[in-house]
Parts: C-alpha cells; sequence; structure tokens
C-alpha cells in the first residue's frame, strides 16, 4: 500500500527512535579504523572509498592509503601517479582524481582545514550531498543527512515509503526526513547508526528483522512488506564489447604498456595494448596488430591466445582475448606508449582487468 509522504512522520516517535538506533550503534558498532577519530581528512577518504565498494575490501585499502598520505597536505602534495597506484584495484578511478583535486582545493582556499559548512564543503570537487553530510556530521557533529543507499533503504522500510529509490526526487525526499528526524544532540552517531543498521540487518532481500534494535518502530515489518521494499527501478544491462589485447615484449624482455587517455574511462591508468575487435573483419590478432601499426607505427608479431579476461562495469562488460605478442624492429618511448623492466611495471597503476591479465601471463611464463 502506497503512503501519502507529507503525513509519513504522524505518530512516528522521533526520539524514541533516534534513543533506541543510537543505543544498539554504541553497543554494536563495527571497529573500523577511520572510527579511531574524528579526523575530517580521514573521515572523507573512508567516504569516498566507500561509494560503491565494500567494507572488507576497503578496510586494507584505507589503512594502505593513510600510510602513504597521513595528512590531507600530503595528498594534495602528491604526484597523480602515486596517487593512482595507491587506489589501484577499488576501482571507479575518478572518485580518487575529485578527491586529490577536493583537497587540492583545501589546502590552497581553507589553510588545509577541511570547511565545516554546509555550503564551502558541498563546492569541494567530487563532494556530492552524501559525502557533504557525512563529514559534516561525522567529523564536525553537524545535523546534516548523509543519505545513501543504506539509508534510503532502511527509512523505506521504518516509514513504508514505495517512491523509487534510483530516482533524484526520492533521494530529496529522504534527505528532507533526516532532516527532521536526526539527533541534534548526536548527529554523527545518529547517521553512522542509520548506515550500519542498513549494513549489518537492515540488508537486501531478506532484512534480520528478530534483530533489529528499531523493529518496534518499523512499518515494513507490521505490515509484512519489509521485503519488498525499498522499491527500485532497473539499470539497462550492461553492453557487452569485444576486445583484443596483447602482452608484448622486446628482445631484452622489457614489456610494452599504454597509458589511457586524460579524460573518459579509466582516465590515465596504464594497460596493456588492446583494441575494440570488430567481429566481420578478420581475426581479432590480425585486429591487434594493425591497429597498432597503423595507428601508434609499432610493429608487432602476435601468437598464442593465453587467456581470456572479463570485466564488468556498471554500463559496460569487457570481453577480452589475450595474446602473447613480440616486438618487431626498433621502438623508442612515445607518449603514451613505453617500454618497461617487470620491476618498473609495478610502479605503474593499472586497471584490475589488466592486473589479471599479466598473473595470467606469468602462469604461462612460469
Amino acid at each position: 500500500m502506497k503512503h501519502n509522504t507529507t503525513d509519513r512522520l504522524v505518530n512516528f516517535d522521533i526520539q524514541a527512535f533516534q534513543a533506541d538506533l543510537i543505543d544498539w550503534y554504541d553497543k554494536e558498532q563495527r571497529d573500523l579504523p577511520w572510527r579511531k577519530d574524528r579526523d575530517p581528512y580521514k573521515v572523507w577518504v573512508s567516504e569516498i572509498m566507500l561509494q560503491q565498494t565494500r567494507v572488507d575490501t576497503v578496510i586494507p585499502y584505507f589503512n594502505r592509503f593513510i600510510t602513504e598520505f597521513p595528512t590531507l597536505e600530503s595528498l594534495a602534495d602528491a604526484d597523480e601517479e602515486r596517487v593512482l597506484k595507491a587506489w589501484e584495484g577499488l576501482g571507479y578511478y575518478s572518485r580518487v582524481r575529485n578527491l586529490q583535486a577536493g583537497v587540492k582545493e583545501v589546502k590552497a582556499s581553507y589553510h588545509s582545514k577541511v570547511p565545516n559548512t554546509p555550503d564551502e564543503i558541498s563546492k569541494l570537487k567530487g563532494v556530492g550531498p552524501y559525502t557533504t553530510g557525512a563529514i559534516l556530521s561525522i567529523a564536525y557533529g553537524v545535523p546534516e543527512p548523509a543519505v545513501d543507499g543504506n539509508v534510503m533503504r532502511v527509512l523505506s522500510r521504518i516509514l513504508s515509503i514505495w517512491n523509487d529509490i534510483a530516482k533524484v526526487k526520492t533521494r530529496q525526499l529522504f534527505e528532507g526526513i533526516v532532516r527532521e528526524i536526526i539527533s541534534k544532540d548526536n548527529p554523527s552517531h545518529f547517521n553512522q547508526a542509520l548506515m550500519e543498521l542498513g549494513a549489518l540487518i537492515c540488508v537486501p532481500g531478506k532484512p534480520a528483522c528478530l534483530l533489529c534494535p528499531v523493529q518496534q518502530h518499523c512499518r515494513a515489518f507490521r505490515e509484512g512488506v519489509q521485503a519488498e521494499l525499498p522499491v527500485k527501478s532497473k539499470k539497462k544491462a550492461p553492453r557487452p564489447l569485444s576486445m583484443s589485447a596483447a602482452v608484448i615484449l622486446d628482445d631484452s624482455g622489457k614489456i610494452l604498456i599504454h597509458k589511457r587517455p586524460s579524460k573518459g574511462l579509466l582516465a590515465n591508468l596504464w594497460e596493456f595494448p588492446n583494441h575494440e575487435s570488430v567481429v566481420e573483419f578478420n581475426t581479432q590478432k590480425q585486429q591487434l596488430s594493425e591497429f597498432l601499426k597503423e595507428e601508434h607505427s609499432i610493429d608487432v608479431k602476435l601468437s598464442t591466445q593465453f587467456t581470456t579476461i572479463q570485466h564488468i562495469f556498471s554500463h559496460l562488460v569487457w570481453n577480452i582475448s589475450v595474446f602473447e605478442g613480440t616486438l618487431i624492429g626498433g621502438f623508442e618511448d612515445q607518449e603514451d606508449f613505453k617500454l618497461v623492466t617487470r620491476s618498473e611495471l609495478e610502479t605503474y597503476a593499472f586497471p584490475v582487468s589488466h592486473q589479471k591479465i599479466f598473473k595470467d601471463f606469468l602462469k604461462v611464463m612460469n
């Protein structure tokens, strides 16, 4: 049954909900490294990492990243190649580019102190409404909403709201709700508790309602519709793309690598030479060798296909046929192509798909 959201908080005991939620969080919160202090820089890094990435995956990355860049200034001053390498494997690399651009703004305009007002912080590169609310509430105790998918799922069930959470208007609706129900005394724990509840108890599909600390406040549980919420329209299926790639060595055993363009998917990361395959023309091997010769004046001989890699993006599926190859004739480093030794290869940031390519190549070589 759909509810009119204008009266969504009628007969809803906000204070009791706050108390039950925060009390549970204080007792049951996970021991996570970014919760050790309320350093706004560390909160910022953790929240950017946690976008579209699981907590268990983020923990070791966060620890390494903070060891590498312990202060806002150290990240602002770092070479981008080093930053990308520290992020390597987390994916969605535009996140870390925006993060570095944002901390540079803070260093230049705010004397390296993360601003503590919604107006200032929301203008920083890559800082949207969620990250704004998370930093302000967690680090500074400002009662700002931090609405992500977890929070929308929890509140959809608590208040039995049937609006499509994939729509911007629905996110704005939930931001308005959180402004009304957030604890003014402890907004940090309130927002983190909502996120934690969504991660541990009020999970997608079948929530653990019998363990829920705010079950008595939940309208969806009373109505028996918790498994049907939240409402979320489906995205289009990702488009498959056939590709060919090669690990190409010269006579000395150096490996040819290519730097991706500075804009677009996986910008500025390094990869092995590759090309989109067109089914109607020649073989994948021929297409790749002809592409390298005609477009980049690089003459190669490709031999055995040694692996196939599939990598799924939100909008694309790469199906990559991977070949061994050797460089023919001389080669001089170009702006976006260079030869490197195996040890040098370790210093360059590669997307996960091309990390897998090299792992499979090493298996073949051994």
